[in-house]
This record gives structure tokens, C-alpha cells and sequence, in this order.
């Protein structure tokens, strides 16, 4: 009776590792991305703030208590807005601008000091089934004799990526700050007070969130790796390959020494998908060239981590250590991914029906997200 009960909660637990696996396909498009908000002190007297961020998530009132704007009452006026034409939705926020302004704080010595809205730059309506990217500017004069600044994101607004830079852009130090979180005081004309230490933890918690929970795309690529190894040695090889892969290409495209298009490497990176995915129902056991395939995919996915560390940027005494921080953040996140599928299932996986009940389902979930994203990628 006990063997019974085991074998069936076995593939409950198993069934509900390919449901798991099947939610990308409705979430990932729709998944909200954390705001970048970059402070620029141009002169000693006045300073820029520009929010690059979706407008629509704003105007809908979607709040940071939902990761996907699918899961929000408000979805339909979201969907409603992400079709407005660029202009028209402009409109729509400038009449909303005092509401956005009301919520942000912005401190100067402990006083607060009042921003003025400049304009929004709003993206040409592109594929209705993907968030779209504004720009938000914003001004305000620096206190006279103030010392350090203290930037206020509002909680309802989720997470946001601060980089506070004085006149060079390239120079500006990066923050990771989770909603409500207050950024840590930074220094006038010396630049932020960002200890070796901050800069290291900030990266690495921004390169775990972009496997977990933000990368999809990752997370389906590390479990196809998992499904059809059921030796841990195997797997440790193919992540390492990965890894080291995707550093690599990280690393030049940051320098750039290597640049591609997203309209490229994204199709790209869901058709490395796909292939794993066909790849472990066709293939009963690891063949050596996976190895290498999986160190190809590995750079193209590297491409699209840049994509990231472009947006939010690297801080120019730190360079180094912030991009190894990152590297070590995905590195974790991927090892968050494999420990979570082998909680799942990895304890059965020796059972004789482990290839019929898991792999082939999971591979074939895995394989139609993947050629799923690669057409809309391409054609949507």
C-alpha cells in the first residue's frame, strides 16, 4: 500500500514539473521588467532623471504585487494602451505626469526637492505580445552646499535599477533596489558611495534575478540540460561549457568587441530552446558533441546577458569586478535551477518510468516553448 501511494505522488510531483514547465509560454511575453533609472548631475546647480520603463504599467495602475500583467483585473486596459500609437499615448501621460511626480522622492541632506516633468519618448507600436520601453525625463535643480542625494522608488512601482553618474554616462555607479528599498546616500561631485563590497553583491543579486526569477528563456535551457542527464559529473560539464561560453561573449560584447542585434540573437537563443529539448526526446543517453553545442549556445546566450548589462551599465573603477559579480550571479541562478528540478524530480530518476512520465513530456514542453518563441521572435 505504501509503494503504491510513493509511485503515485511520485508522478503528481512529476506532472507538476511539466505543468511548471508549460507557463512560460503564456507568462514570458507579458513578464514586467524592473524600471533603470538614471540620475545625471550635469552641472553643480541642476540634474537630469530619465526612467526607461513601460508606460502603459503606470497608466493601467498594474502595482509590483504581480510579476506578469496577465495575472492583473487591469490587463485588458493594459493591452488596451500597449496599442495606442506613440503620440497618442504621450498624450495620455503627460495628463498623468503630477500623479508620477506626487510618488517619487528625491533627497537632498535629508529635504526632499521637487522634480519637474520634462517629457516621454514612447516606442513605435511593435509586437503587441511585448512590453514596450519608454523613456521618462525629468529635471531638478541641486540644493546649494548639499552633500548626498537619496533616491526614493516608490513600493507600488516594484524594483528598479538606479545608476546616478555625474555628466559621464560611462562612469556611473549602478544599484539594484527592490520596492520601497531607498538607495544608499550618494556623495556629491566624488561620485557614489559604493563601497567594493556593494558593487559586488549588487551585481551578483542582479545576475542571479535575470536567471531567476526573470530569465525564462535560461531557466528552459538549464532544465533541458538537466532532463537528459542522470548523472550529476555530465550536467556540472555542460553548465561549466555554458557558463564559461557565455562569459566569454559577455565580456567582448561589453567591450565591444562583439555586437549583435536582439532581432537576432533573440530568435537565436529560443531555437537553442528548441534543439535541446528535440534533442533529449530523439537521444537516450549524452552524446560527447552535446558539450560542445551547449558552449555555442552558451555564447549567443552571452549576447543577450549584454543586452542587460548594456541597459544598466558598469561602473568604470569596477568594471571588472562588477562583470565577474554578474557572471557569478547567473552562475548561481543556473545552480538554483538545477538543485529546484532535482527537488522536484531528480529523486526518481533512476525509476523505469522517468524517461516516459518525465523526460520525453518535460523535452517536448520544452521543445514547443522553444519553437514557439522562435516564430514569434521572428515573425511577431
Amino acid at each position: 500500500m505504501f509503494n503504491y501511494v510513493s509511485r503515485g505522488l511520485d508522478r503528481v510531483r512529476a506532472l507538476l514539473f511539466i505543468f511548471l514547465l508549460a507557463l512560460p509560454l503564456s507568462a514570458a511575453a507579458h513578464t514586467i521588467r524592473p524600471a533603470v533609472v538614471t540620475v545625471n548631475f550635469t552641472s553643480a546647480d541642476d540634474f537630469t532623471v530619465t526612467v526607461r520603463m513601460s508606460a502603459e504599467l503606470l497608466l493601467a495602475d498594474i502595482g509590483s504585487e504581480y510579476a506578469d500583467t496577465n495575472d492583473s483585473p487591469n490587463a485588458a486596459l493594459y493591452d488596451e494602451f500597449r496599442a495606442l500609437p506613440p503620440e497618442q499615448l504621450a498624450r495620455l501621460f503627460d495628463d498623468f505626469a503630477p500623479e508620477l511626480l506626487d510618488e517619487l522622492r528625491m533627497e537632498f541632506d535629508g529635504a526632499r526637492v521637487s522634480l519637474t516633468y520634462d517629457r516621454i519618448e514612447v516606442a513605435p507600436i511593435g509586437d503587441l505580445e511585448l512590453s514596450r520601453d519608454s523613456t521618462i525625463f525629468l529635471t531638478g535643480a541641486t540644493p546649494a552646499d548639499a552633500d548626498t542625494m537619496v533616491w526614493y522608488w516608490p513600493e507600488d512601482y516594484g524594483s528598479n535599477v538606479l545608476r546616478v553618474a555625474s555628466g559621464d554616462l560611462s562612469s556611473a555607479a549602478s544599484a539594484w533596489l527592490k520596492k520601497g528599498q531607498a538607495s544608499d546616500p550618494y556623495k556629491l561631485g566624488s561620485g557614489a558611495e559604493q563601497s567594493w563590497l556593494s558593487i559586488v553583491v549588487n551585481y551578483i543579486v542582479i545576475g542571479f534575478e535575470h536567471i531567476v526569477p526573470k530569465g525564462l528563456d535560461h531557466i528552459l535551457f538549464v532544465v533541458g540540460l538537466f532532463l537528459l542527464c542522470l548523472k550529476f559529473g555530465p550536467l556540472l560539464w555542460q553548465v561549466s561549457a555554458f557558463t564559461l561560453a557565455h562569459t566569454i561573449t559577455l565580456g567582448l560584447s561589453i567591450y565591444g568587441l562583439v555586437a549583435l542585434p536582439p532581432s537576432v540573437v533573440e530568435p537565436l537563443i529560443a531555437l537553442s530552446i528548441a534543439y535541446v529539448g528535440i534533442e533529449n526526446i530523439f537521444t537516450r543517453e549524452l552524446k560527447p558533441w552535446r558539450v560542445v553545442l551547449v558552449f555555442l549556445f552558451g555564447l549567443l546566450h552571452g549576447l543577450g546577458f549584454a543586452g542587460v548589462l548594456s541597459e544598466i551599465g558598469l561602473p568604470e573603477s569596477e568594471f571588472l569586478t562588477a562583470l565577474i559579480a554578474f557572471n557569478v550571479g547567473v552562475e548561481l541562478g543556473q545552480l538554483s535551477v538545477i538543485l529546484g528540478a532535482f527537488l522536484l524530480v531528480g529523486w526518481f530518476r533512476n525509476r523505469p518510468w522517468y524517461r516516459q512520465v518525465v523526460i520525453i513530456p518535460g523535452s517536448l514542453a520544452i521543445a514547443v516553448i522553444g519553437l514557439y518563441w522562435t516564430w514569434e521572435r521572428v515573425l511577431g
